[in-house]
């Protein structure tokens, strides 16, 4: 059954106006619903979201229409259920969650029910790490989708930005299941693999400006079909990631250790759409766009420092590190790659590559950023005027714990 939601983005989309019995067609629905959607189609002119002219219902122009259509765009670009999320209250749950580091079941003061109906909600939408089941602890992430939520339904909230929690016990008790789900069900995992990949690969791509969605991000890889209306560009740089991905994948389980000529085939593989600079060392200086602050290692020193990093590289896994020294190195790791920048394009998607073929050969499984730490991510890393290890190593235990706990649920 269509929603006011479901009504209010075909309106929008179609800029002119549209009839009620039109949005029926479109939206692919049988004559049964049609007084459903002219309830709904007036609702949302009570709403002023929607105005009604003498040819039909036309969006009205307005910062509430415009909050709410970004919101639904980026739901359907992020395979995300924009119906389930456009709740109040709902928002006020995460309004109160965002002002604790971590909530329980005694913080939410909600209806056992209900609040099992809201964190599987946001589970399903990537949103929440769910830290422990009994007692139940919850962090909720947050990012812009959330903040347009809470802005459309009028909360003024206030976020903890500044969090010192330790995931460390819980990573390594989650460490100990994986291992032992894992024994015997290659194939299984496998499969849980190529779904993560088409994650990782959506998320990654879109952090760097590609416009595809996910649901055409799977078709690409998984079905083999591409979409008419998108560009050349963009569908060779999602395949190709995927080859990079591959190779790097099949090198960490392999513990092949990383060398500057593996990284450069890495880069040339993720790249080859712009053979000039594919697997290449830049010459030339280069800056973030948006971020000039940016401190990014001068063209003549980038020889000098990949092979010091390389250097602490070798000598980190030639030791037998701690969890939090794995954790603690990938983060310096990372972060000095990327300052170090040593491409003219693609420097942030190949840094997530070598850092996760480090993880991976350390027998830690992380294949995805979930959707719901992607901003705090790039905030933490090249959105930010300075470096933010301290804070990216809170953020990355949160990402190591969010894979595990996805894989061990599939795995059970």
């Amino acid at each position: 059954m269509a929603t006011k939601y479901d009504i209010f983005e075909t309106i929008y989309k179609y800029r002119h106006p549209v009839r009620a019995i039109e949005i029926l067609k479109i939206l692919n629905k049988t004559k049964r619903e049609y007084d459903n959607i002219l309830r709904l189609t007036n609702e949302l002119v009570n709403e002023h979201l929607v105005v009604k002219t003498p040819y039909g219902f036309q969006i009205k122009k307005n910062e509430k229409t415009k909050i709410l259509y970004g919101i639904i765009f980026h739901c359907l670009s992020n395979d995300l259920n924009y119906n389930s999320l456009m709740d109040p209250n709902l928002m006020q749950f995460v309004s109160q969650a965002l002002k604790q580091k971590e909530i329980s079941s005694k913080d939410a003061n909600l209806n056992p029910r209900t609040l099992k109906k809201y964190i599987n909600i946001l589970k399903e939408n990537s949103l929440i790490l769910i830290i422990s089941e009994k007692p139940l602890k919850v962090k909720v992430f947050y990012n812009i989708l959330l903040n347009n939520l809470l802005v459309y339904f009028g909360y003024k909230h206030e976020v903890i930005t500044e969090d010192s929690s330790d995931y460390l016990e819980e990573i390594s008790r989650q460490l100990t299941l994986f291992r032992r789900l894992r024994r015997g069900k290659d194939q299984r995992y496998k499969q849980i693999i190529g779904e993560l990949e088409v994650y990782f690969i959506h998320h990654s791509l879109s952090l760097e400006g590609n416009p595809i969605t996910l649901s055409q991000t799977r078709k690409i890889l998984k079905d083999k079909i591409i979409p008419s209306s998108l560009r050349t560009n963009d569908v060779d740089e999602i395949k190709n990631y995927q080859k990079a991905i591959f190779q790097m994948m099949q090198d960490s389980q392999n513990k092949k250790p990383l060398t500057i000529p593996t990284i450069l085939n890495y880069h040339e593989l993720a790249m080859i759409h712009i053979p000039e600079i594919a697997g290449k060392i830049r010459k030339t200086e280069v800056y973030i766009q948006g971020n000039p602050l940016f401190k990014i290692t001068k063209a003549e020193k980038l020889e000098e420092e990949l092979n010091k990093l390389l250097k602490e590289y070798n000598d980190f896994i030639n030791k037998r590190p701690s969890l939090k020294e794995i954790l603690s190195f990938a983060v310096y790791f990372h972060n000095e790659f990327q300052h170090i920048h040593p491409f003219i394009d693609g420097n942030s998607r190949t840094t997530r590559l070598i850092t996760f073929h480090l993880l991976q050969s350390l027998d830690i499984p992380v294949f995805d950023i979930p959707f719901g730490l992607l901003d705090e991510y790039m905030n933490h890393t090249k959105g930010s005027k300075k470096r933010e290890d301290k804070k990216l190593y809170q953020t990355l235990q949160k990402i190591i714990l969010f894979n595990l706990k996805k894989i061990n649920a599939a795995l059970a």
